[in-house]
Protein backbone atom coordinates (compact mmCIF):
# COMPACT_ATOMS: atom_id res chain seq x y z
CA UNK A 1 0.00 0.00 0.00
CA UNK A 2 2.71 2.72 0.96
CA UNK A 3 4.69 1.72 -1.87
CA UNK A 4 1.48 2.30 -4.56
CA UNK A 5 1.12 5.62 -3.05
CA UNK A 6 3.96 6.35 -3.18
CA UNK A 7 4.20 5.56 -6.98
CA UNK A 8 1.10 7.16 -7.24
CA UNK A 9 2.38 10.69 -5.59
CA UNK A 10 5.99 10.39 -7.31
CA UNK A 11 4.32 10.18 -11.14
CA UNK A 12 1.71 12.93 -10.11
CA UNK A 13 4.65 15.02 -9.37
CA UNK A 14 6.93 14.42 -12.34
CA UNK A 15 3.99 14.25 -14.93
CA UNK A 16 4.86 17.08 -17.27
CA UNK A 17 1.75 17.62 -19.00
CA UNK A 18 -2.02 16.98 -17.55
CA UNK A 19 -5.07 15.54 -19.36
CA UNK A 20 -8.31 18.17 -19.84
CA UNK A 21 -11.30 16.66 -19.01
CA UNK A 22 -13.46 16.97 -22.42
CA UNK A 23 -16.04 19.17 -22.42
CA UNK A 24 -16.01 20.22 -18.91
CA UNK A 25 -15.47 24.09 -17.65
CA UNK A 26 -12.69 23.99 -15.33
CA UNK A 27 -12.91 26.60 -12.27
CA UNK A 28 -9.93 28.47 -11.98
CA UNK A 29 -6.43 27.83 -10.06
CA UNK A 30 -6.76 28.36 -6.66
CA UNK A 31 -4.27 30.28 -4.41
CA UNK A 32 -4.70 29.31 -0.77
CA UNK A 33 -4.03 30.39 2.64
CA UNK A 34 -4.64 28.91 5.80
CA UNK A 35 -3.95 29.05 9.38
CA UNK A 36 -4.05 26.19 11.88
CA UNK A 37 -3.32 24.39 14.89
CA UNK A 38 -0.48 21.63 14.71
CA UNK A 39 -0.53 18.74 16.55
CA UNK A 40 -3.85 19.46 17.49
CA UNK A 41 -4.61 15.96 19.28
CA UNK A 42 -1.10 16.01 20.90
CA UNK A 43 1.32 17.79 23.52
CA UNK A 44 3.35 19.89 21.06
CA UNK A 45 0.50 21.84 19.62
CA UNK A 46 1.85 24.90 17.23
CA UNK A 47 0.22 27.81 15.33
CA UNK A 48 0.57 26.37 11.82
CA UNK A 49 0.49 28.70 8.78
CA UNK A 50 0.14 27.09 4.93
CA UNK A 51 0.03 28.31 1.23
CA UNK A 52 -1.09 26.38 -1.55
CA UNK A 53 -1.39 26.79 -5.80
CA UNK A 54 -3.70 24.28 -6.58
CA UNK A 55 -3.66 24.80 -10.96
CA UNK A 56 -6.90 24.31 -13.13
CA UNK A 57 -5.54 21.33 -14.40
CA UNK A 58 -6.63 17.83 -13.72
CA UNK A 59 -4.70 14.42 -14.06
CA UNK A 60 -5.92 11.73 -15.56
CA UNK A 61 -9.57 12.01 -14.07
CA UNK A 62 -12.33 14.56 -13.81
CA UNK A 63 -11.96 16.62 -10.56
CA UNK A 64 -8.21 15.08 -9.98
CA UNK A 65 -6.00 17.99 -9.73
CA UNK A 66 -2.49 18.33 -8.34
CA UNK A 67 -0.97 21.01 -5.89
CA UNK A 68 1.69 22.30 -4.48
CA UNK A 69 2.18 23.91 -1.05
CA UNK A 70 4.50 25.05 1.60
CA UNK A 71 3.76 25.11 5.84
CA UNK A 72 5.42 26.43 8.60
CA UNK A 73 4.83 26.29 12.33
CA UNK A 74 5.67 28.74 15.32
CA UNK A 75 8.14 26.35 15.66
CA UNK A 76 9.85 26.84 12.67
CA UNK A 77 8.73 23.02 11.57
CA UNK A 78 8.39 23.51 8.19
CA UNK A 79 6.62 20.98 5.42
CA UNK A 80 6.85 21.68 1.55
CA UNK A 81 5.63 19.41 -1.40
CA UNK A 82 2.68 18.53 -3.17
CA UNK A 83 0.28 15.92 -3.94
CA UNK A 84 -3.27 15.20 -6.15
CA UNK A 85 -6.44 15.99 -4.51
CA UNK A 86 -10.13 15.59 -5.68
CA UNK A 87 -12.10 18.81 -5.78
CA UNK A 88 -15.69 17.23 -5.36
CA UNK A 89 -18.75 19.39 -5.50
CA UNK A 90 -21.24 17.73 -3.59
CA UNK A 91 -24.42 20.22 -3.02
CA UNK A 92 -24.47 23.88 -4.64
CA UNK A 93 -21.66 25.93 -3.30
CA UNK A 94 -20.64 22.98 -1.14
CA UNK A 95 -17.20 21.17 -1.91
CA UNK A 96 -15.23 18.41 0.10
CA UNK A 97 -11.50 17.54 -0.94
CA UNK A 98 -9.71 14.89 0.19
CA UNK A 99 -5.48 14.96 -1.04
CA UNK A 100 -2.62 13.07 -0.17
CA UNK A 101 1.16 14.47 -1.00
CA UNK A 102 4.21 13.55 -0.26
CA UNK A 103 7.07 16.60 1.03
CA UNK A 104 9.78 17.35 2.91
CA UNK A 105 9.98 17.67 6.63
CA UNK A 106 12.49 19.76 8.89
CA UNK A 107 11.87 19.99 12.60
CA UNK A 108 12.93 23.27 13.84
CA UNK A 109 12.29 23.84 17.23
CA UNK A 110 9.67 21.86 18.23
CA UNK A 111 9.68 18.87 20.51
CA UNK A 112 7.90 16.75 18.42
CA UNK A 113 10.01 14.15 16.20
CA UNK A 114 8.34 12.89 13.18
CA UNK A 115 11.37 10.76 12.44
CA UNK A 116 11.81 11.29 8.69
CA UNK A 117 12.51 13.90 6.63
CA UNK A 118 10.24 12.80 3.85
CA UNK A 119 6.60 13.15 5.01
CA UNK A 120 2.80 11.76 3.66
CA UNK A 121 0.00 14.35 4.30
CA UNK A 122 -3.61 12.92 3.96
CA UNK A 123 -5.89 15.69 4.14
CA UNK A 124 -9.65 16.08 4.07
CA UNK A 125 -10.83 19.80 3.36
CA UNK A 126 -15.22 20.60 3.22
CA UNK A 127 -15.64 23.99 1.73
CA UNK A 128 -18.23 26.66 0.61
CA UNK A 129 -17.48 28.95 -2.65
CA UNK A 130 -18.74 32.09 -2.81
CA UNK A 131 -20.47 33.45 -5.98
CA UNK A 132 -17.10 35.09 -6.65
CA UNK A 133 -15.44 31.62 -6.72
CA UNK A 134 -13.77 32.41 -3.37
CA UNK A 135 -13.45 29.76 -0.64
CA UNK A 136 -13.94 29.35 3.13
CA UNK A 137 -13.07 25.56 4.35
CA UNK A 138 -12.28 23.97 7.51
CA UNK A 139 -9.99 20.68 7.42
CA UNK A 140 -8.19 18.50 9.00
CA UNK A 141 -4.57 16.94 7.97
CA UNK A 142 -2.15 14.22 8.85
CA UNK A 143 1.51 13.76 8.24
CA UNK A 144 2.98 10.40 9.24
CA UNK A 145 6.40 9.31 7.63
CA UNK A 146 4.73 5.84 6.70
CA UNK A 147 7.17 3.67 8.60
CA UNK A 148 10.48 4.86 6.90
CA UNK A 149 11.81 6.36 10.26
CA UNK A 150 12.33 4.24 13.34
CA UNK A 151 8.97 5.04 14.76
CA UNK A 152 5.98 6.90 13.28
CA UNK A 153 4.23 8.92 15.18
CA UNK A 154 2.30 11.08 13.14
CA UNK A 155 0.54 14.62 13.65
CA UNK A 156 -2.96 16.10 12.69
CA UNK A 157 -3.24 19.87 11.57
CA UNK A 158 -6.68 21.47 11.69
CA UNK A 159 -7.08 24.25 9.81
CA UNK A 160 -9.18 27.19 8.33
CA UNK A 161 -8.85 28.12 5.12
CA UNK A 162 -9.67 31.04 2.50
CA UNK A 163 -8.44 30.23 -1.11
CA UNK A 164 -8.99 32.97 -4.02
CA UNK A 165 -9.02 32.18 -7.77
CA UNK A 166 -5.29 32.78 -8.99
Amino acid sequence: MRKTLFALTTAALLTSTTALAQNTTLPPGMLQFSVGYFDAFGDDEALDLRVEYRPDSVVFIENLKPFVGAEITSDASIWVGGGLLYDWNVANSWYITPSLGAGLYAQGSSDLDLDHVIEFRSQLEVSYEFQDQTRVGLSISHLSNADLGSHNPGTEVVSLSYSVPF
